[in-house]
């Protein structure tokens, strides 16, 4: 049986990192960098040399996919899928040049375009469980793509073992490469009938053995203050200052409930801004919880304290909108284990430890979960993401790979008597 390629992961993984694919939330293109669309035409061309079937990029909705087809002769099993996006974060990524240093020894690594920056393993404890790996970073004054090119690099190289080992069964594959992901728009346009899949994964940061099933639940909200504005020396019984409305409004929002003492699985209320004077104030605030009931309850407190305060001051004189931003796709997971579960038998037969990650964000998944494909995360086999000290080592790279394989095998093992023990945090 033909070995993981670790060569051509990783040579793949440097070449796809010298694209610049940043993405721009300022723009309305879709996606919304040409970059972008020049790493998803270079895939497209891969996917082909790698004998995928049904390779087809959008224009409309900027996913290219692709899929392996099934070897099984007398037996289906459902399609699965995989999803890598192809942008990276909002960080300088022009001219990026990926060094590698093979063999790593956990000393530091000092970077050649900006010397006062230095990647020490003491200030990055996860480096010292690399040491012997290769490890491949950026040149200091660039990010290096790590988020999500080592997906990307994984996921070929996957593809590539299949087509190398036509012995190992599986059944029908599909990979999805997407664009802005780090500004949140990729993912809701996926248009589902192209990625004709049961459930997937997504391969967005992680190290490895981690899953993460659940994210966020979260939305935006505003609240508008309108004052009445008269002299200050005959405002007696008059004047309504719609600064202090904003003020107060704060004041009664919950008071442990913010970011800075939230961790794990705690959600949070936080204040974005408040700006403003007598006339008209506003403040801005964004509301996150994993668990759908008090994401519920957060959203009903704040329709509360503006029905309160309209109350005290006269109708219409606070107002409130709010925006659904992503929904966790752990409601969805949690009736259908079994994607998680596969997983755990995966990671098993390697020998990972499983960790669940209560993932302090959102991710495409939770986009492509709402378009009913349960949709967790797994890992990617980087680190440090979104900045200059990024980096990423081949072996964990080969160890997607292999992990990748791992679950589609089981799941031509598993999928007539599937595991649906219910998930545990």
């Amino acid at each position: 049986m033909t070995a993981y390629d670790a060569t051509y992961i990783q040579q793949k993984f440097i070449d796809y990192c010298r694209i610049n694919t940043r993405s721009d939330e300022r723009s309305d293109a879709i996606p919304t960098t040409p970059g972008q669309v020049v790493l998803l035409k270079t895939l497209e061309t891969e996917l082909h040399q790698l004998g995928l079937t049904a390779v087809s990029y959008s224009d409309e909705d900027a996913y290219l996919v692709g899929k392996i087809a099934s070897n099984l002769k007398d037996q289906t099993v459902a399609p699965l899928g995989f999803v890598a996006h192809v942008d990276t974060a909002d960080y300088p990524a022009d001219n990026v040049q990926p060094i590698v240093h093979p063999n790593y020894d956990g000393r530091d690594i000092h970077y050649p375009a900006a010397p006062d920056r230095v990647l020490s393993s003491t200030v990055f404890p996860a480096l010292q469980t690399l040491i012997g790996q290769t490890l491949i970073t950026g040149s200091g004054d660039t990010l290096l793509g790590a988020d999500d090119k080592a997906g990307i690099a994984g996921l070929l190289g996957m593809a590539k073992y299949l087509q190398a080992n036509p012995q190992v069964l599986h059944g029908d594959v599909w990979l999805a490469f997407g664009p802005d992901e780090e500004i949140g728009r990729g993912a809701g346009r996926l248009i589902a009938s192209r990625f004709p899949v049961e459930f997937a994964y997504t391969l967005d940061n992680g190290q490895p053995g981690d899953i993460a099933y659940e994210t966020f639940n979260a939305a935006a909200a505003t609240v508008t203050f309108n004052g009445t504005v008269v002299h200050p020396g005959e405002a007696y019984g008059l004047m309504v200052n719609a600064a202090l409305l904003a003020s107060q409004f704060i004041q009664q929002l919950p008071a442990g409930l913010v970011p800075e003492k939230s961790r794990g699985y705690q959600g949070f209320i936080m204040v974005l801004s408040n700006e403003g004077n007598v006339d008209r104030a506003e403040v801005k605030l964004i509301v996150r919880s994993f668990d759908t009931g008090e994401y519920r309850a957060m959203k009903s407190h704040l329709r509360r304290e503006v029905a309160d305060l309209n109350a005290q001051y006269g109708a219409d004189r606070v107002s409130l909108t709010m925006q659904e931003q992503y929904r966790s796709p752990g409601d969805v997971i949690n009736q259908h284990p079994y994607v998680v579960n596969l997983v755990h038998q995966a990671y098993q037969q390697l020998g990972l430890k499983i960790n669940h990650i209560p993932f302090r964000g959102g991710t495409d998944g939770d986009f492509i979960t709402a378009k009913g494909i349960p949709t967790p995360n797994l890992f990617n086999g980087g680190g440090n993401f979104h900045g200059p000290y990024e980096y990423a080592t081949t072996e964990q790279m080969v160890l997607l790979a292999k992990t990748l394989t791992t679950i589609v095998k089981q799941h031509v093992q598993s999928d007539q008597r599937r595991d649906e023990t219910p998930l545990k945090r």
